[in-house]
C-alpha cells in the first residue's frame, strides 16, 4: 500500500471528526424536502481518487517508455495523452497492457514501430488502477476500468501467447 493511500486511511478518522465540529449550537430540525423539488444531484463521472493515485504509482513502470506526461517519444515511443488508444474502447487499451503490442501503430497521426512489454503478471487491480490513471491523465478523459474489466479481457484472452499487432487487436474479440 503507498505511503500516500496510508496517510489518506490514517487522517480520516481526523477528516471526519472535523467535519462533523461545528460551532457548538444545536442543530435544528429541517423541514423535509419536496423530492420533486429538489434539483437532481450531479454525477460525477471523475474516478475515484484513491484509484487515481494508485495508477499513478502504477504508471511508473509505463513513465520509462512513455515518459513522465505522457508525451512518449518521438519516432519511438508513442504518446498516451491524447491517444485513440487510450481514450477508446477499455477493452482494447487492457488487451494491449495484458500482452503487449509489436508492429507498426499510429497515435495522432504519426507512426511508431517499436515493441511493448506486456504486463499480465501484474494483478488484475493494479491493471484497473494504472488503466484509469492513463485514461483520466495528460489531458484524457474516459471511463475508469475496474478489476472485473481486466479480469474479463484476461479470460478472454488467456490463450494469447504473443503482443498483439494492431491488425489482430481490431480483429479480436475482447470479451
Amino acid at each position: 500500500m503507498s505511503t500516500r493511500i496510508r496517510l489518506a486511511l490514517a487522517l480520516a478518522p481526523f477528516v471526519l471528526f472535523a467535519a462533523g465540529c461545528g460551532s457548538g449550537e444545536k442543530a435544528q430540525p429541517q423541514p423535509a424536502a419536496d423530492p420533486a423539488a429538489a434539483p437532481a444531484a450531479a454525477v460525477s463521472d471523475a474516478p475515484d481518487p484513491a484509484v487515481m493515485a494508485a495508477g499513478q504509482e502504477g504508471y511508473a513502470i509505463c513513465q520509462t517508455c512513455h515518459q513522465a506526461e505522457g508525451q512518449g517519444v518521438p519516432g519511438t515511443y508513442p504518446p498516451l495523452a491524447g491517444s485513440e488508444y487510450a481514450t477508446g474502447p477499455a477493452d482494447r487499451m487492457i488487451a494491449i497492457v495484458l500482452h503487449g503490442m509489436t508492429g507498426p501503430i499510429t497515435v495522432n497521426g504519426q507512426t511508431y514501430n517499436n515493441v511493448m512489454a506486456p504486463w499480465g503478471a501484474l494483478a488484475d487491480d493494479q491493471l484497473a488502477a494504472t488503466i484509469t490513471y492513463v485514461r483520466n491523465s495528460f489531458g484524457n478523459k474516459a471511463s475508469a476500468v475496474t478489476a472485473a474489466d481486466v479480469a474479463a479481457v484476461r479470460q478472454a484472452t488467456a490463450s494469447r501467447t504473443t503482443a498483439w499487432t494492431v491488425a489482430e487487436l481490431e480483429a479480436a474479440t475482447l470479451r
